[in-house]
Order: C-alpha cells, then sequence, then structure tokens
C-alpha cells in the first residue's frame, strides 16, 4: 500500500470510524469539565446563575453564547457569530435554538436562588428566520429578588444532564411514566407553541421508519464533503486538544489518538468512497439507531426565531426531565437540516411526525434510550463568554 493512500485512508476515514473503536488510552482532562463541578457561590448572583446556563445543550458543542454584564441586575445574551455552523445549519434555527437551553438553565438557576429572571426577546429587533444572524441581543434579562417565586426541581438535574450517543439498550423501553414527565416539562406553558410527541417500543414498523431515516441522513452528512468538513473543525481528539479548546467534538478512543501523534490524522479532507473506515463509521451508527427503543419529536406550527428560542427552551426542559428518570437521549439533526442535499430526508420526516403544512418545522428529533453513564461534555468556563466591549 502507498504512504499516500495510507494517509487518506487513516486521516480521512479514521476519524469517522472513532466512535466504533473500544478501549480508551486517555481520560478527558479535568480542566475540561471543572464548568461540571458545583459551582462557586460568587459575589454576583449573574454569575453564578450563567454559570449553570453554561452547562445548557447546544449544537456541535460550539457554545456560542456571550453575556454583557454592564447593566447591574441585567445580563445582555448575545450570540457569538464566530461559532455558527454555516454549513449544516445554513439559517441558524439550531444555533437559535441553543440560545433558547442557554435561557432555560438560567431561568432555572435564577429560581434557585429566589429570583424572577424576566427575559425581554430581541430588544433590539429581531432577524429573519433566513436571514443572516447580526450582532444584536438575542435577550436582556433583568433578575429581581421574589419571594413569590417557586424553585423547580428540574434545576437539580442540570450538572447530570449528558448528551449520550451510544448504543441503547433494545431490551429497555422508555417508561410511560418518563414519557410523561418529559411531555410534562416541555409542555409546561400552555402558550407554548410546541407539540411535543414520541414512538416507544410497541411501535414496531413506525421505530422501524423513524431509524432508515435516521441512518439515510447520517451518510449524506457523512459523504457531503463541505458538511462533513465542518464537523471536522470542531473535532478535538485527544487530551490536549480538549484542554486547550474546551469545545467541539471529543475524540478520546486508541486508535484516532495514536494516528493523530504520528501526524495521519488528516482533518483537511473528507474520506473517500470506499474508505473502510467509511463503512465502519456507518454501520456504527446504523447499529447504535437499531438498538434504539424510543425517539421523540418538537414541532411548532412556525418558524420565527422567537419559537426557536421556545423550542431551545422546551428541549432543555425535558431532557432535564428524562434525565431524572436515568433516561439518555441523542439529536439526530440531520435529516432536519436545511441544506439541500438532505431535502429527502428531511421531507421523510415531515410526513412521518405529520408536520404537512409549508410552515410546521421539525425543531427537534432525537432517540431516546437507557445507556451507560458518560462524561460530561467540555466546557469553555465562565469567563470564555464574557462580552469584551
Amino acid at each position: 500500500m502507498k504512504r499516500r493512500n495510507f494517509i487518506r485512508i487513516a486521516g480521512g476515514g479514521i476519524v469517522m470510524a472513532a466512535t466504533t473503536l473500544t478501549g480508551c488510552a486517555q481520560s478527558t482532562p479535568a480542566e475540561a469539565i471543572e464548568a461540571w463541578q458545583s459551582a462557586p457561590r460568587e459575589a454576583d448572583l449573574r454569575r453564578w446563575v450563567i454559570s449553570h446556563a453554561i452547562l445548557a445543550p447546544n449544537p456541535h458543542n460550539l457554545q456560542s453564547w456571550l453575556v454583557d454584564l454592564g447593566t447591574p441586575n441585567e445580563i445582555v445574551l448575545r450570540c457569538d457569530l464566530k461559532r455558527l455552523l454555516p454549513e449544516t445549519d445554513p439559517f441558524s434555527r439550531q444555533i437559535m435554538m441553543g440560545q433558547g437551553t442557554f435561557l432555560e438553565l438560567l431561568d432555572l438557576a435564577a429560581r434557585e436562588r429566589g429570583l424572577r429572571a424576566d427575559i425581554e426577546l430581541f430588544p433590539g429587533g429581531v432577524s429573519a428566520p433566513t436571514d443572516q444572524l447580526d450582532g444584536r441581543a438575542i435577550a436582556r434579562i433583568r433578575l429581581t429578588a421574589d419571594p413569590a417565586v417557586k424553585k423547580d426541581p428540574l434545576f437539580a438535574q442540570i450538572l447530570n444532564r449528558r448528551t449520550n450517543r451510544s448504543a441503547y439498550d433494545l431490551a429497555r423501553p422508555v417508561p410511560a411514566q418518563a414519557w410523561k414527565a418529559m411531555a410534562d416539562a416541555a409542555l409546561v406553558n400552555p402558550a407554548s407553541p410546541l407539540r411535543f410527541g414520541w414512538a416507544g417500543a410497541e411501535q414496531a414498523e413506525v421505530l422501524k421508519r423513524h431509524r432508515g431515516i435516521a441512518t439515510e441522513a447520517w451518510l449524506i452528512e457523512l459523504t457531503t464533503e463541505r458538511t462533513v468538513l465542518e464537523s471536522y473543525k470542531v473535532l478535538r481528539v485527544g487530551a490536549a486538544e480538549i484542554a486547550q479548546h474546551r469545545d467541539g467534538v471529543s475524540l478520546l478512543d486508541t486508535m484516532p489518538v495514536l494516528m493523530n501523534r504520528l501526524g495521519l490524522l488528516d482533518r483537511t479532507n473528507a474520506p473517500a468512497p470506499g474508505d473502510f473506515a467509511l463503512k465502519a463509521q456507518v454501520e456504527g451508527f446504523n447499529a447504535k439507531i437499531a438498538s434504539t427503543p424510543g425517539f421523540l419529536w418538537l414541532i411548532t406550527d412556525t418558524n420565527d426565531r422567537a419559537t426557536q428560542v421556545a423550542a431551545g427552551r422546551a428541549y432543555a426542559r425535558l431532557q432535564l426531565a428524562a434525565t431524572a428518570h436515568g433516561v439518555s437521549m441523542h439529536p439526530l439533526q440531520q435529516a432536519l437540516q436545511e441544506y439541500p442535499e438532505q431535502a429527502g430526508p428531511r421531507t421523510a420526516i415531515r410526513g412521518l411526525l405529520g408536520a404537512v403544512q409549508a410552515a410546521h418545522t421539525v425543531q427537534m428529533w432525537a432517540r431516546v434510550g437507557f445507556a451507560p453513564k458518560v462524561s460530561p461534555a467540555p466546557r469553555r468556563g465562565l469567563a470564555a463568554h464574557m462580552a469584551v466591549a
């Protein structure tokens, strides 16, 4: 085998095969997950509240949040425009949902300290859902001490929440009480523009259709050069890279770490068709999908920016509710993404879930089940999110 071909196979494909390998030579660096420890008691309660908000789930673990504390008792939230996904999330719908997850955890933390969080969305105006995001504020939050504020039991799950991409236990279906808890959490606001749905283990034919769409959409993203390279840009291989960046997608499996050390892990080229590692990754993902005993989704009747934020808040709540029941969750956003190559899976999932009108939007689709515990995703820490004047 020529050395050039070896590098292409090992570098172009091994990244995407990493999750099929077993055994980890390294562990997540302590400094990368320090934010997941009990938050220190800050003199400024805003900082304590934000330290919980930055633990929110978010696309590609980009952590696209900037906060301004220039006005006493206020927090201004903006999107970090350097942390977007122009290829897989061309209209920043997922990024906006990530702003919503941040706001929901912020609100839960504020309640825990007896504070009322009055959240004003888009105080300086809002972009259309098909326009590029700009520097205008996503939200202005005013914190006020209020003895009438009630603590929310979901707060207790913030430090326990994980996104779990492992294989699930197919023989252990999600119980009815867990589905109900997720639904109640997502739809806590009766005026919410959301519809929550799920398919459980008793719906074998429906699950089969979910799995088929998920595998097709994943293959498209994996074999579309510009989309897979977007993921490569935020791939952190080995403890040193994870400690340096504390964001993105972490890989600690033995083989990619070794290849990276040898300089054979090329993240500038997409895997070529027919690469053995590409095939292994597809097979590994398909096996995980096949192990899934349930799927859930959130649909909205409209898709304006405020609705996207609301969907993010609902997703954060339902994942915390699932965590309380020991249930794992893994978003499957590929088929929901708006780039042209995903038109087929996007049409298929909309039809399966009943998003029949043009304005209907499937904001979230996720696999759900029971799985072994995983470590938390890295976080950049509180200081990294402070806006610099």
